[in-house]
C-alpha cells in the first residue's frame, strides 16, 4: 500500500520540487535585478558628482579669468555656477548618505548656489562686483579644487577595488559606530575639510545670515519653563498649568533655540494642544490643537472674520487677509501686516479655522515674528497709473494697493500690486514703485480670488 502510495505520490513531490526551486529562482533573480539597477542608479549620481563638481571648479576659474567689466562674459559664468551647484546637490540627494554626517557639505553648496544665483540676476552695471565678492568667488575656486580632489581620489578607489554602493548603505544601517569603508571615509574626510573653511562672506541673502538676522529680530530677554507656561496659559484661557509640559530645544545655536509646551488632551491624546515659543522674548511661533472636522457649516468668509477677531484678541493688530483656502472642513487664511495702507507680505500669519464650530485649530506666525523690522515705507517714485503700463492691455484689472514683497535678492521692495484677470485665470502682478520694473507675478486659484481682491482694494 505504501509503495502504491509512494508511486502516486512521487510525481506530485517532485513537480512541487520544481515549481519550488523555479520560483526561489526566479525571486533570486528579480532580487538581484533590483539591486543591479540600484548600484547602477548610485555609481551614475556618484560619477555625476565628481563631472559636475569638477566642471563647478573650471567654470569658477572661467568666471575669475575674465575682465570684472565685462557684464555679460560675469553673468553667464555665474550662471553656470549656479547650474552647476544645483546639479551636484541633486546628485548628493540620490546618493545613500542621509545616515552619513554629510550636512557641512551640502550648506556649503546651498550657499554657493544661493550666491551664485543672487550675484547673476542683478543689474551689474549699477552694482559690479565687490572686491569682497571677488575674494569669496576666489576662495570658492579654492575650495572647489579641494573638494573635487577629495572626490577624485574617492572615484579612483571605486574603480580600483569594484566597491559597491549598496555595501555603503548596508554599512549605514549597522548598529555599528565604526564602518570601515573606503567611501564612508572618503565622505566623512571631505564633509570634516569643508567644516574647517573659514567663514566666507556669502551676503545679506545667505542662509548663515538669514539665521543670524532671525534671531535678532527678537527683543527682550531669554524665558525660562516657567515664564513660558505663563504665556501658554494666557493664550488658552485658562489658569491651570500643572498638566503642561515643556521641553527647551535648539542646544547651543541662539537661532534655534526655542521652547514646546505639550498639553495632554483626552481620546487617548489625539487632541492634545502643541505649542512653540521662542527661548528670547517668549513669543509664540506654532499653535496646534489637531481635531477630526467631519462636517462643514460655515463659509471661508465666516472662517476669515472669525481668525481676524481671534488675532485681534491675541495681539496681532493690523492684519489683512490675502489668501483662503479650504482642506478637509478646516479653513486656512493667511494674512499679511498691514502699515500706513501697504501690505507687508514678509510679515505673514497663517490661521486654521474648523468649519463645523468655527474654532481656532491652529496658527503659524515665524515669519510675522522674524519679519519685525523697522520700515521706512516711503512715497513710490512712480503712481499706479505710470505702473500699470507694465501689464499687459489684455488684463482687467479688478484692485491696486501698495505692498512689500521680497524680490529674487531676498530684499525688500516697495511694489503697486495689482489683481486682474486675462484668458479666464486671476493674476496678482509686483511692479516696482521706483524703477518701474516687473518684480513678480503669481497666478490666483478661484477660491483665492476674493480675499486677494479684499487685499488689493
Amino acid at each position: 500500500m505504501y509503495k502504491r502510495l509512494s508511486i502516486v505520490m512521487f510525481p506530485f513531490l517532485l513537480l512541487a520540487l520544481i515549481g519550488a526551486s523555479v520560483w526561489g529562482y526566479l525571486e533570486h533573480q528579480e532580487k538581484n535585478t533590483i539591486l543591479i539597477k540600484a548600484e547602477n542608479q548610485y555609481q551614475r549620481a556618484f560619477h555625476d558628482l565628481s563631472f559636475h563638481m569638477d566642471k563647478l571648479h573650471t567654470e569658477l576659474g572661467n568666471t575669475l579669468a575674465v575682465n570684472s567689466v565685462s557684464e555679460p562674459s560675469y553673468r553667464k559664468g555665474l550662471v553656470n555656477v549656479w547650474r552647476l551647484t544645483s546639479q551636484a546637490q541633486s546628485d548628493i540627494t540620490q546618493l545613500p548618505l542621509t545616515m552619513l554626517p554629510f550636512n557641512k557639505t551640502g550648506d556649503f553648496l546651498a550657499n554657493m548656489a544661493n550666491y551664485s544665483y543672487r550675484m547673476s540676476v542683478r543689474d551689474m552695471a549699477k552694482q559690479p562686483l565687490t572686491e569682497t565678492e571677488m575674494k569669496t568667488l576666489s576662495a570658492l575656486y579654492d575650495h572647489s579644487a579641494e573638494i573635487t580632489k577629495e572626490i577624485r581620489g574617492v572615484q579612483d578607489k571605486v574603480m580600483t577595488n569594484n566597491l559597491r554602493w549598496m555595501d555603503v548603505e548596508l554599512a549605514l544601517a549597522s548598529e555599528k559606530e565604526n564602518h570601515d569603508n573606503a567611501i564612508i571615509d572618503g565622505f566623512s574626510s571631505v564633509d570634516k575639510k569643508v567644516g574647517a573653511y573659514e567663514e566666507l562672506n556669502w551676503g545679506p541673502g545667505s542662509m548663515s545670515s538669514l539665521s543670524k538676522n532671525k534671531i535678532s529680530m527678537l527683543s527682550d530677554n531669554d524665558m525660562t519653563a516657567e515664564q513660558i507656561k505663563q504665556k501658554a496659559a494666557q493664550f488658552l484661557g485658562q489658569s491651570d498649568t500643572s498638566n503642561m509640559q515643556v521641553v527647551e530645544n535648539g542646544g547651543n545655536a541662539p537661532e534655534n533655540q526655542s521652547y514646546s509646551v505639550v498639553i495632554p488632551g483626552g481620546k487617548g491624546g489625539s487632541d492634545q494642544v502643541q505649542m512653540d515659543y521662542t527661548k528670547k522674548g517668549g513669543q509664540l511661533i506654532y499653535f496646534m490643537k489637531p481635531r477630526d472636522v467631519k462636517t462643514s457649516k460655515f463659509d471661508l468668509r465666516q472662517a476669515r472674520d472669525i481668525a481676524n477677531e481671534f488675532l485681534d484678541q491675541h495681539e496681532y493688530k493690523d492684519m489683512s487677509a490675502v489668501s483662503y483656502d479650504q482642506y478637509q472642513n478646516i479653513a486656512n487664511i493667511i494674512f499679511a501686516k498691514r502699515e500706513k495702507d501697504v501690505i507687508v507680505y514678509p510679515q505673514q500669519i497663517s490661521v486654521k479655522v474648523a468649519l463645523d464650530t468655527l474654532e481656532v485649530l491652529g496658527l503659524q506666525a515665524g515669519d510675522y515674528i522674524y519679519g519685525q523690522v523697522q520700515r521706512n515705507i516711503g512715497q513710490p517714485k512712480i503712481t499706479a497709473a505710470e505702473a500699470r503700463k507694465q501689464l499687459s492691455p489684455n488684463m482687467k484689472v479688478t484692485g491696486e494697493t501698495l505692498a512689500i514683497i521680497k524680490n529674487e535678492l531676498d530684499e525688500e521692495v516697495l511694489c503697486h500690486e495689482f489683481i486682474g484677470k486675462m484668458n479666464n485665470t486671476m493674476y496678482r502682478v509686483y511692479v516696482n514703485s521706483d524703477l518701474g520694473i516687473e518684480e513678480k507675478i503669481e497666478t490666483i486659484r478661484p477660491d483665492q480670488a476674493e480675499a486677494a481682491a479684499g487685499a488689493a482694494k
